[in-house]
This record gives structure tokens, C-alpha cells and sequence, in this order.
């Protein structure tokens, strides 16, 4: 499959643009509306202060750094995520392969860069959203119960994986790019996922895992599996 690149150089990602500029405005409202209502400035220094810490906070978090993957794809699963691993285990998958597979998890906390990558090259098979519950993502019920996007994608050497998105405790929005039927690479953009949430990949059973629980991934440069 011939690699293209769709990369765009930004620097936030645009799934923050309207946050961003609605709580400027609203901070700085409060803002004025404290500096010039209030005789004592005391109060106003506090909230001030306490507004800029807050908003670099919202800068950080819609943070998309530039990543491109520095090697060869064939048979390459990156980490889709920026955060930890939390799960390797065989599990039994009930809502779209209906077999046994390896499940590899990410859990984002609310310091990481939120974007998420596509996993692997490929043909995308299947996209489906779940509502659900908002559970802490970091428990096993989550990838089941939680609001939860599924991206089934076909690999050129005719493995099939599973990318799935999951809300956490404060996450309120998943957002997903992938439409099915389209070609997906690596270094491309799968979707974003609002304060604090995880990824599951679904692998096939016999793929080689090229992490440990507890290691720290960065999303499309850390190699967590190669498909046999």
C-alpha cells in the first residue's frame, strides 16, 4: 500500500478551538468584571492568577504535537495514544469479533496529549459508536460499559484490528475521523477523545507484544506489537 501522508502542522488540535476561545472570553469577563466591581484588587489578583493556571491547563490538553513514525509500517502496531499501559492480556471480545483476541490498553490522564492515531495501515472495515456509562477508564468494565467508539481495520497482509476509543470519568465527548471503506495510515490523526479517557487494541492471538504494564507510551512513535 502506497503511503500518504495527510498531515497537517498544527500545533492545537481543532477539537479545542471553540473550548478555548469561549473560556478566554469568559475568563476574561469574570476578569474585568472583578477588577473593575471590586475596590480591594486582592481578590482580583487571586482570580486572575488562578484563570491563567486554569487556562494554560485547557492549552496543554489540546496540545498535537507533530509525530511522524520513523521506520517501516508492514506488520507495526504503534501506540494510538500518549499514556500507560494498563492491560496485556487474551480476552474475549463480544461485539465485533466474537473470539478471542490480545488486548493491548492505554489510559490517558488528563496531562497527555488526547489525539489519537490509527494503530496500524489498512483498509477501515467497521466504524460503530456505544453510549454508555463514565466510569473510571482504567477498570476492566469500562472497555464494555463506557461510552465507547469502535474502528475496525483491515492490515494489507490480511490481519484484522480493532482501535477502541473509551470515555473515562470526565470525558464527555469521543470524537472519531474514520469512515468506513476509507484507507488509514499511521501518522493519521483517528480522533480525539475530552479529558481523561483510554484506548484498547485488539490484536490477533500469537502477535508479538513489544511493551510492559506500567510503560509509558508516546501515540504513533511507541511500537507496542508486530503482527506475525
Amino acid at each position: 500500500m502506497n503511503k500518504i501522508k495527510k498531515i497537517k502542522k498544527i500545533r492545537l488540535h481543532r477539537e479545542g478551538t471553540h473550548i478555548l476561545i469561549t473560556s478566554a472570553l469568559l475568563l476574561l469577563i469574570v476578569n474585568a468584571a472583578l477588577y473593575w466591581g471590586l475596590e480591594c484588587k486582592m481578590p482580583f489578583y487571586i482570580i486572575a492568577f488562578a484563570s491563567i493556571i486554569l487556562y494554560l491547563l485547557m492549552v496543554n490538553f489540546f496540545r498535537c504535537p507533530i509525530r511522524l513514525f520513523d521506520g517501516e509500517t508492514e506488520k507495526i502496531v504503534v501506540a494510538p495514544a500518549d499514556g500507560r499501559i494498563v492491560v496485556i492480556e487474551e480476552v474475549d471480545e463480544h461485539e465485533y469479533f466474537h473470539d478471542r483476541r490480545l488486548m493491548i490498553s492505554i489510559f490517558m490522564d488528563i496531562t497527555n496529549v488526547h489525539a489519537n492515531w490509527y494503530p496500524v495501515d489498512g483498509v477501515i472495515r467497521h466504524v460503530d459508536h456505544h453510549n454508555g456509562r463514565f466510569m473510571k477508564a482504567w477498570l476492566p468494565k469500562a472497555s464494555t460499559e463506557n461510552e465507547r467508539s469502535m474502528v475496525v481495520i483491515d492490515t494489507p497482509e490480511g490481519h484484522t484490528v480493532m482501535a477502541r476509543q473509551i470515555a473515562g470519568a470526565v470525558a464527555r465527548r469521543i470524537v472519531t475521523y474514520a469512515e468506513k471503506g476509507e484507507d488509514c495510515y499511521i501518522d493519521e490523526h483517528m480522533g480525539f477523545i475530552k479529558f481523561g479517557s483510554r484506548v484498547d487494541v485488539y490484536l490477533p492471538l500469537g502477535t508479538e507484544v513489544c511493551v510492559k504494564m506500567g510503560q509509558k507510551t508516546t501515540g504513533n512513535q511507541t511500537v507496542i506489537a508486530k503482527l506475525k
